[in-house]
């Protein structure tokens, strides 16, 4: 008996040392404090999120002056006309802070203009992927279907979206993202305009000169912006309006950290063997999306 609790005693110091060392290591495993450690490559911070909470009103954002000059209306028109024409047409959203548009249309006895703005603001559910990163991702896309030259990596480093610089993707872009076949404003009277809505609810343009320089201009072809938001591209397209006419669209995207703007400016002429210009065209969307990106901005 008295070997049997001496053996006891002596192996109870032993035992009292292995509890607190199990005990020290479950409290302090994991890099957090959590108890369990993260796997090679994983970090427990969430990437940071994007600047933008919100979006703007859209059929608010463009500036009056600005709208009557890309969008002159017909003398015969009322005041009440006239007033319902600039207040323009809100495009239906379930998620007022991630997907908006407006519209506008205007006919006057040389052209019929049509313009639209859509904001989409791009939120990132992988906590390893910022917003930022994840609004440049489908920007990339877009500037792909576009047929520009998509950059080989991104601010940080990694592959824009997995598509080589200058490479068309091959697929549509990312759900949510506006297509960028997308023309302006829904029931433009151009004949080249299929029927199919796009993401964007335009019109897809089909049928006219393919992306590239349809102005003849290398400097007004479609090409990426380098003076508007952190990126930016615009596409010059012309569509058949008639046996000799055709119909100028001009398609502009600029990222703003997580949030997309997109501005689609179309000039219908009237007269059945006219052209509009590029230069005029683009610049009018030009100045537009410089007034939004500095509005974004404050």
């Amino acid at each position: 008996m008295r070997r049997h609790v001496r053996r006891r005693t002596a192996l109870a110091p032993v035992v009292a040392v292995l509890t607190a060392l199990a005990a020290g290591c479950s409290a302090g495993s994991g890099t957090d404090g959590s108890g369990t450690d993260p796997k090679p490559g994983e970090s427990n911070v969430a990437a940071e999120p994007g600047r933008y909470r919100s979006l703007p009103e859209p059929c608010s954002s463009v500036d009056g002056r600005r709208l009557k000059a890309m969008l002159p209306a017909a003398a015969s028109l009322t005041t009440e006309q006239r007033e319902q024409l600039y207040a323009g047409r809100a495009d239906v959203s379930y998620d007022g802070d991630r997907r908006i548009g407006c519209r506008w249309k205007a006919a006057s006895g040389d052209a019929t203009r049509l313009l639209f703005v859509g904001y989409e603001r791009v939120v990132s559910y992988d906590p390893a992927t910022s917003d930022d990163d994840k609004a440049r991702q489908v920007y990339d896309r877009l500037l792909a279907a576009a047929h520009l030259p998509v950059p080989a990596a991104t601010a940080s480093g990694s592959p824009s979206a997995g598509t080589p610089s200058g490479t068309p993707s091959p697929g549509a872009p990312s759900a949510g993202a506006p297509s960028a076949g997308a023309t302006a404003g829904s029931g433009a009277p151009s004949a080249g305009a299929s029927g199919g809505p796009t993401a964007s609810g335009s019109p897809a343009a089909s049928g006219g000169t393919p992306s590239g320089t349809p102005s003849g201009s290398p400097a007004l072809g479609s090409r990426a912006l380098d003076d508007l938001g952190e990126d930016a591209f615009l596409e010059d397209r012309l569509t058949p309006a008639g046996p000799t006419s055709q119909t100028r669209t001009v398609h502009l995207v600029f990222r703003s950290s997580n949030v997309i703007v997109t501005v689609d400016y179309t000039v219908q002429p009237a007269a059945p063997s006219a052209t509009p210009d590029a230069e005029e065209t683009q610049d009018s969307a030009r100045e537009l999306a410089a007034g939004l990106a500095d509005a974004l901005s404050e």
